[in-house]
């Protein structure tokens, strides 16, 4: 027999709670890994409560504390002398407070108040016991429940019972217990997240957990409830089962794991359920194999000792920081990783960034002011790891940072990899509005793990992929090095990753007026990654990312508050998720394109003054500006605030209605540093064209076979090549390429090929101007304008809005014969004539 007692770990007296600081829990400096494990249900009496032996719940946390457990999760509310023993025996208590979540709550009269009056006793009998971990205010409403009642009452209804929780004791956790059939369910107002999750694969749970974290806000993700039953499964693979399920839950960032559970003794209400083995324990507490191997799991993570850590070189670039680089210093030389050296690169300050730095046990290079993508490029070259990590100068990273990052760049197989950067609690409400802005670092993700996108505050990146493709680019000065790195590592083939559990503290600005200029510079560095990738950007200048951005500030569009949930068939299906569409064309009004539009329409207000369109154009101004001011405030009254304790309403309004005007500014100052740029809506990427009106054909010899799928992907990159902006026509087009021009026109290519004895072929080319539907409208209406101002008498309006349809024609022929000359000289130089 196997005995629970084979090692006595130390027990510690429970004085403190936990609380959330970003993705994980910290009793006061330390982290809180949370190894729980499920106790009970056992027998309801007459009243509806527990029958909870003293003696027995005295043995069992016993077990518990020699066994690993930290956290013991009930799910009713119990008396305050359980809280007495578990908190002897070091262990604490998740409270369910589970008032009967299968049935229509809502519905019956008076259930309402019933359910509010049993969670504060609840929560009253256990207010101030240091053993409570936390409260959960509810566990697996049931999806036939959830649409019944509908999914914003349920939302809403969670909620008060989050704020009743609150009210009785306020320096209490508070979360709800949800499972992937409810995942749907939106609740960000809760402190942590926490799933009952039952996946017998490995990668299907894996996976699932990544997506947990990308629903979870930024907040710790607990996986509440894992198990397998031994009665149809066997002992052995119980406890197999459940070493993975605990390794894979720490491996993934989650913030602990609760294992269901301590014995097969567990009752539904007043009956023994006897067709169920969950438990570690027999009824008899005798051990199953599953309690050594779920306490051999705990002691090895979040990281297994076997691991072999790779030497990493962490690299902080530095432009007159010295205002926050000591936190970053300070942060990097706590981090627990076994191997790895800091590299400072100080990019010519001219404060006393390196005086600081050399208190430090760092490798010190001082440069001239180059840039940061060369002060980056001289940390790689100085660096000595087999991976380089980034973190900036206003960042400070979590304790485990350099871990998270190595075993996901193993695992995933990855070139590079990033994770989240969270904004510090106490930097001031200014940083927090600013935080709840649009313009922060934000991760662009393809899937739950894969990114598109991660920012350069929070990246780490194989040496050698870095020498292959040169490192980062010098003409990023400030900005648009990381964006510009992904591209390039993705266009040759690699896979860059994404590990939500790799933290850094990331400083945000504490002003408008430094969050002004922050978003101009990041709108000019647009500006350079447009010339030098202009077919991932629009013809007005928007970025067209492939994947979702993530973080918090985004903005909303009207459209992001909808969504459609998928429950499957009678809704039975096992995950039902809440589909969110893409940015609809209500977006285009928080983007800095909107204002451009505001200024057309003011000039034709203008051009109308004394006529009676002006009118016309006055409301349509009005409507425009309406439109991103209605949005800016739906926005800010959704922002998060970091949790400070009480607000007045003073404070309240001063952080909602700076993050409205934040909304408001920051398109502005991203269009000022575009346009200063040169990231026009009217630029043009070449210059000298000629002009063509109709289709033309070019042909061409060719002695050698070759498909036309090839032909056209060699035309395709030699475009490129030209800086030409191309894209492949797709399955419904009667075209093969098409070069942008310019705002107003382009040209499409279509080919053909006849094939001749011996192996020969001859190839056709049609070169079509193609007038963008944009450009014809606006042509359209300034002339209609002229026309009929002409008719009315007022010949100033007449005459210049006539200016203004000729003009546009001639743009509209320039920006056409730009494209079209680009297709043909690039033919031209392949051998057609």
């Amino acid at each position: 027999m196997q005995t629970l007692q084979e090692a006595r770990p130390k027990r510690s007296f429970v004085t403190e709670r936990p609380r959330v600081e970003g993705k994980f829990l910290f009793v006061e400096q330390e982290k809180f890994w949370v190894r729980g494990i499920s106790y009970g249900t056992f027998q309801i009496d007459e009243k509806g409560e527990e029958r909870l032996a003293r003696e027995m719940v005295e043995r069992d946390f016993a077990q518990m504390a020699e066994n690993g457990f930290n956290v013991v999760r009930v799910h009713t509310g119990p008396p305050r002398w359980l809280l007495d023993v578990a908190q002897k025996n070091g262990l604490r208590v998740m409270v369910g407070l589970n008032w009967g979540e299968q049935m229509a709550f809502l519905d019956r009269p008076g259930r309402i108040k019933e359910i509010e009056y049993r969670v504060r006793t609840w929560v009253r009998t256990c207010a101030g016991h240091p053993a409570v971990f936390c409260y959960s205010v509810g566990n697996e409403i049931t999806s036939s429940i959830v649409r019944w009642h509908g999914r914003r009452q349920v939302e809403k209804f969670i909620k008060h019972l989050y704020h009743v929780a609150k009210r009785e004791d306020p320096g209490a956790l508070v979360t709800y217990v949800n499972y992937p059939s409810t995942e749907y369910l939106r609740l960000p107002f809760l402190d942590f997240l926490s799933f009952n999750v039952y996946l017998e694969s490995q990668p299907a749970l894996e996976g699932y957990l990544a997506r947990l974290h990308n629903l979870s806000d930024d907040r710790p993700v607990l996986l509440s409830e894992i198990g397998l039953d031994s009665l149809r499964n066997g002992e052995q693979k119980q406890a197999s089962t459940l070493e993975w399920q605990v390794r894979a839950a720490f491996k993934l960032g989650c913030c602990g794991v609760v294992v269901f559970a301590w014995t097969d003794e567990w009752y539904h209400g007043k009956y023994l359920v006897e067709d169920w083995r969950f438990g570690l324990t027999t009824r008899d507490r005798t051990p199953k194999p599953a309690l050594r191997t779920v306490r051999r799991a705990f002691e090895e993570s979040p990281f297994p000792p076997s691991l072999n850590w790779p030497r990493i070189s962490v690299v902080v670039c530095s432009f007159n920081g010295a205002s926050t680089i000591r936190d970053t210093l300070n942060g990097l030389s706590k981090l627990d990783y076994p191997d790895y050296e800091i590299i400072v690169v100080d990019d010519g300050s001219t404060d006393s960034t390196p005086q600081i730095a050399s208190e430090y046990h760092v490798r010190l290079i001082s440069t001239e002011n180059m840039g940061l993508s060369q002060a980056r490029n001289a940390g790689i070259q100085a660096a000595t790891g087999e991976m380089v990590a980034f973190i900036d100068d206003d960042a400070y990273p979590d304790v485990d940072w350099l871990k998270f990052l190595a075993s996901s760049i193993f695992e995933g197989k990855y070139v590079g990899v990033g994770g989240p950067n969270l904004p510090p609690p106490n930097d001031g409400w200014k940083a927090d509005a600013v935080a709840n802005a649009p313009g922060n670092p934000s991760v662009v993700l393809l899937t739950d793990r894969v990114a598109e996108h991660i920012p350069g505050c929070n990246m780490m990146f194989r040496k050698d992929e870095l020498d292959m493709i040169g490192g980062f680019d010098p003409i990023f000065r400030v900005a648009g090095d990381d964006v510009d790195l992904c591209w390039r590592l993705r266009e040759a083939g690699a896979t860059i990753g994404f590990s939500p559990a790799a933290v850094v503290w990331h400083h945000r600005r504490n002003s408008i007026r430094k969050s002004w200029r922050h978003q101009v510079g990041y709108g000019q560095a647009e500006s350079l990654l447009e010339r030098k990738w202009p077919g991932k950007y629009n013809s007005v200048g928007q970025l067209s990312w492939q994947g979702r951005i993530y973080g918090k500030g985004l903005p909303l569009d009207f459209n992001s508050f909808r969504g459609r949930v998928y429950q499957g068939v009678w809704g039975t299906a096992p995950f039902q998720s809440l589909y969110q569409p893409p940015p609809s064309r209500w977006s285009l009004t928080l983007s800095p394109e909107w204002y451009l539009i505001i200024g057309a329409l003011a000039v034709g207000f203008i051009l109308s003054i004394g006529w009676t369109p002006s009118s016309i154009f006055g409301l349509l101004i009005l409507a425009s500006m309406t439109l991103p001011v209605v949005q800016a405030s739906v926005n800010a009254r959704h922002a998060r605030f970091h949790d400070r304790g009480p607000r007045t309403l003073w404070q309240l309004l001063r952080l909602r209605v700076t993050v409205f005007a934040l909304h408001l500014l920051q398109p502005l100052a991203r269009l000022y540093g575009r346009l200063k740029g040169g990231l026009t809506p009217w630029r043009r990427r070449r210059t000298k064209t000629a002009i063509q009106f109709r289709a033309s054909t070019l042909t061409m010899w060719r002695d050698e076979r070759e498909s036309l799928e090839t032909t056209l992907e060699c035309l395709q990159r030699k475009l490129r090549d030209a800086n030409a902006v191309v894209r492949a026509g797709e399955d419904y087009d009667r075209w093969d390429l098409e070069v942008r021009g310019g705002l107003f026109g382009g040209g499409r290519l279509l080919a053909a090929v006849e094939e001749h004895a011996p192996g020969k072929q001859f190839l056709h080319f049609r070169i079509t101007p193609k007038y963008y539907a944009f450009a014809l409208l606006l042509s359209a209406v300034s002339t209609v304008m002229s026309i009929l101002a002409g008719f009315s008498g007022v010949w100033i309006p007449s005459g210049l809005w006539a200016v203004i349809a000729c003009l546009l024609a001639i743009r509209v022929l320039g920006d056409v014969s730009s494209a079209t000359d680009a297709l043909r000289e690039t033919l031209k130089r392949s051998g057609a004539g």
